[in-house]
């Protein structure tokens, strides 16, 4: 059993709202025979499509395989939030890169949502982004530390989008007795994820780039050039990229040590009425709050509460996704109480050890981005983006995101999994008491 059969049919997308409210692309064919490329992309999820996207728009042959569909796994199921910055917070990247290094490292944040949103506008318009992220401090002793960071971000550098929020500011925001203030960023924002990768592969295979589907990578070996084995293909490429995060498996070792799989859940409610939807979210703004197992949530383009709230550790999901997910979502909203929910599900990331992403140079010709930690939408985007600068020579920017540690997992692959189950223990008590 493995993580890309364990939960879900060959071959078709979960039974996702995102799923249901797509028009799905025209299968892609599996690959066959010999094939060559000057680039081989392992991974059809944000990194994987925004890497052969942009080389196939600087002039590369460029080859997608992806195990199962475009967008299929974390990059079409997640919550869709466009957040800034990184998954740690600039005072946290500070202590351990160093200032000069923190502030390259919000730069190349923004610039994640900026290329996230323009490349959405472009090629996926129906995914309907919106503007603003409402962060939701749980505690009210955490309202002090979000408002300071908000002068923080905007003393130091010069971003002014983050708008500090009291109780009463966010209670009238976001209808939950749970939440004693916060932050809005309006620099950031959400979108449909499932309709955005589509929109990347529909502007790769127009670019040129030839997507294959149904086509798991079973080895691949490094050299000039470097050699990758599907069931069926043996592909030669000059540059290999790898877009697997939390499904790397047995394929690069150097990964999985760095990379852990957890799997998270997502509930979507009946569609509400204006009255309903005003008295849960004010605005069309998407929200996250402060606890370790984080609750995010937003509104989707027909007034679905999307909710997403538990994570789990291993293969397989629970027998009731929505049970589980239904538990967090009447914790934050009482009033939601017995609500219908019409489509629940789960998906699976990947978590770096210091929640940083794990960018590197495998050898001279392999690249990989993994452990977005949460925070993929727009870093994976842009990750792909540097991949193919470096591919083109290019590679300042790649070598920020490579200089970050990347801890392996304590234990390795055989330990991490207990490990991080009692550390998840731990972090829900805390957040409990």
């Amino acid at each position: 059993m493995d993580l890309l059969t364990a939960n879900d049919t060959p071959g078709h997308y979960p039974a996702s709202w995102y799923a249901a409210s797509t028009d799905p692309l025209l299968p892609f064919p599996a690959a066959q025979g010999a094939l060559s490329c000057d680039v081989c992309v392992i991974g059809g999820g944000f990194t994987g499509l925004s890497a052969a996207l942009h080389l196939a728009e600087r002039g590369y042959d460029v080859i997608l395989l992806e195990a199962q569909r475009v967008g299929f796994g974390a990059s079409g199921r997640n919550g869709g939030q466009v957040g800034t910055g990184q998954r740690l917070d600039q005072e946290a990247l500070e202590g351990m890169v160093g200032k000069e290094a923190a502030r390259s490292l919000w730069d190349l944040s923004l610039e994640s949502v900026d290329l996230t949103r323009s490349l959405a506008e472009a090629h996926a318009p129906d995914a309907g982004y919106a503007p603003g992220i409402i962060h939701a401090a749980h505690k009210e002793r955490y309202v002090a530390e979000f408002h300071r960071y908000a002068e923080k971000m905007a003393r130091e550098y010069g971003y002014d989008q983050i708008r500090p929020l009291d109780r009463d500011e966010m209670r009238a925001m976001v209808g939950s007795p749970c939440y004693h203030g916060g932050d809005i960023d309006l620099g950031g924002g959400h979108l449909h994820p499932l309709r955005y990768a589509l929109g990347l592969a529909r502007a790769a295979q127009a670019a040129g780039v030839r997507i294959f589907e149904q086509s798991r990578v079973v080895s691949y070996t490094k050299g000039d050039p470097a050699r990758v084995e599907t069931g069926a293909a043996r592909i030669t490429a000059k540059f290999l990229v790898l877009g697997v995060n939390g499904y790397a498996g047995r394929l690069e070792p150097e990964i999985s040590a760095r990379v852990m799989p957890i799997n998270n859940f997502i509930a979507a409610t009946r569609p509400m009425s204006d009255e309903e939807r005003a008295g849960i979210i004010r605005e069309n703004h998407a929200v996250a709050d402060s606890k370790f197992v984080i609750n995010y949530f937003r509104f989707s383009q027909d007034n679905r509460l999307l909710f997403g709230g538990g994570e789990s550790y291993g293969y397989r999901f629970p027998g009731d996704i929505a049970a589980k997910v239904r538990k967090p979502m009447e914790e934050i909203f009482p009033q939601l109480k017995g609500i219908e929910i019409t489509h629940a599900w789960g998906g699976t990331l990947g978590i770096a050890f210091n929640r940083m992403p794990y960018v590197d140079r495998l050898s001279g010709n392999v690249l990989s981005a993994a452990g977005f930690s949460g925070h993929g939408v727009a870093m994976g985007t842009l990750a792909g983006k540097l991949m193919a600068e470096a591919i083109a020579g290019q590679a300042e920017r790649f070598d920020v995101m490579a200089s970050v540690p990347s801890p392996i997992f304590p234990g390795g692959a055989t330990l991490r999994w207990p490990l991080m189950v009692l550390a998840m223990v731990w972090f829900s008590l805390r957040d409990r008491l």
